[in-house]
């Protein structure tokens, strides 16, 4: 059998992803603040890329024309058949401002500045000096307070503590009795029955029914079997009641009031703005460096000003790469926008009067509304924040399925969870309301749902079961 080589020509159709198009989708999922390090980056790499002056950024204008129109036809250069002087003419302008947001916020006033406030580290190491001189105990009490997390447990065992000097596992052991009796009391524990064994102690409590709780059977007080140890202390519940609210007054966790969490702000991408009856969708570009094509280095492209040709291949690339950032940064605040807006006249009723007026809504609606794929929509409200009058909401908020009601109407899974939460917080604490229960109130509201679906729901809400609330009553 011989093989044969053959030429065939066909007509074949199919997608490609051309640079400047990855460019664009790998913008539009990322942060305000992932977007304003990459252009930062782009900034310092590319000398065609130049951040507009503090001083001279102004409300954008639109040109009355394309001044770059006119520019290309008296040139009459074609870069790659591509008339990128006409396609870019207002970002080629040396007058060009790009868009910014019409209301500059003021900074905070400077009294509002804190210090640094003080850590548990260093609140350890001040009461270490002052109750001991010996140099060899400073040294490893110093190794146990470096080992410590945020909530004060000690996470380094006492062969990797010794190791560390090395030092005699009974010198260890000795220091961390010394760290273990500073304030505030149950630092350095390593687990948490030590750390409430720690408190019951300094309160004066060993060889209490308090104490044998946390020592023997804490396990079961975890899970609100109040009964069984009643039980196996052989006391009634009533008396044991008061030594389970001296372990509740306990701290579990006695690192954290020295070491707080930082609290972090949600800068939101997009306002909602209601300007007389309707509402608007404002993009929030504070913080993102304003870029424009610096003026300087695009003479560089002239073929009159001398320049070798390397010179001028190597700014022509630099010149497309800034040309295709602007334009892919650009666009993405557009269909930010779009989205933003879409959303907005989706979700109407929840901008007037909250969340029980949120409406079942999918990837898939927006998209048809703004004439864009469901997976650009979805890069779209990802790490994207919106503020609106009820408050921040990520964008993903605003997407749940609907569950349709006797009356017609579909209702949003949030809104049932509001509602479900709202029947638990109005429940009798003694006779808390089961699942099946709860189902038949939303019966008689028009909603069907299963057993097992409220189940989900509440575990979601992270509220306990009824015969746990009714342990925890």
């Amino acid at each position: 059998m011989a093989i044969q080589q053959k030429l065939h020509t066909k007509l074949v159709q199919k997608l490609i992803l051309t640079p400047s198009l990855q460019q664009a989708i790998k913008l539009l999922p990322m942060s305000t603040i992932e977007l304003s390090d990459l252009l930062n980056q782009e900034v310092v790499e590319n000398p065609m890329l130049e951040e507009v002056p503090t001083e001279e950024l102004q409300p954008a204008e639109a040109p009355a024309e394309k001044p770059g129109a006119e520019a290309a036809a008296d040139k009459g250069e074609n870069w790659d058949d591509a008339d990128y002087e006409y396609f870019f003419g207002d970002y080629l302008d040396d007058g060009y401002r790009p868009h910014t947001p019409q209301e500059v916020k003021e900074l905070p006033p400077i009294e509002n500045t804190l210090s640094t406030s003080s850590s548990l580290a260093d609140h350890l190491m001040w009461q270490l000096s002052l109750q001991t001189d010996d140099e060899r105990l400073r040294e490893i009490g110093a190794a146990i307070i470096g080992n410590l997390d945020e909530d004060g447990y000690l996470v380094a065992s006492f062969e990797e503590i010794a190791a560390m000097g090395p030092w005699e596992v009974n010198d260890v052991e000795r220091a961390l009795r010394l760290v273990q009796s500073f304030d505030p009391i149950g630092v350095a524990a390593r687990d948490l029955q030590e750390c409430l064994l720690l408190q019951v102690r300094h309160l004066g409590l060993e060889g209490t029914p308090t104490e044998k709780i946390v020592t023997e059977h804490l396990k079961l007080l975890q899970n609100h079997q109040v009964p069984e140890i009643a039980r196996k202390l052989g006391m009634s519940i009533e008396d044991l009641k008061e030594h389970i609210e001296v372990i509740r007054h306990l701290d579990p966790k006695p690192g954290s009031r020295y070491n707080p969490s930082q609290s972090h702000y949600v800068i939101p991408d997009v306002y909602v703005v209601k300007v007389e009856d309707q509402y608007v969708a404002v993009l929030n570009e504070e913080g993102l460096p304003q870029l424009r094509i610096s003026p300087v280095y695009r003479r560089l492209l002239d073929k009159n000003a001398g320049n070798s040709d390397e010179t001028r291949a190597y700014v022509k690339d630099k010149f497309r790469s800034a040309l295709w950032l602007i334009k892919s940064v650009e666009q993405r605040q557009k269909t930010i926008h779009k989205v933003a807006t879409s959303i907005i006249n989706f979700q109407r009723d929840f901008l007037d009067r909250g969340i029980e007026h949120l409406r079942p809504l999918v990837l898939r609606d927006v998209a048809n509304d703004i004439g864009m794929h469901e997976s650009t929509v979805s890069r779209v409200v990802t790490n994207k924040y919106m503020h609106t009058p009820q408050g921040v909401f990520e964008m993903k908020y605003f997407f749940h399925s609907g569950i349709s009601s006797s009356y017609g109407e579909s209702v949003s899974s949030v809104t049932i969870k509001q509602r479900i939460r709202k029947i638990i917080e109005g429940e009798d604490p003694r006779k808390p309301l089961s699942d099946s229960k709860i189902v038949s109130i939303l019966q008689h509201e028009g909603l069907v749902l299963a057993r097992r679906t409220i189940a989900k729901y509440r575990e979601e809400l992270k509220i306990p079961t009824s015969n746990q609330r009714k342990v925890l009553y």
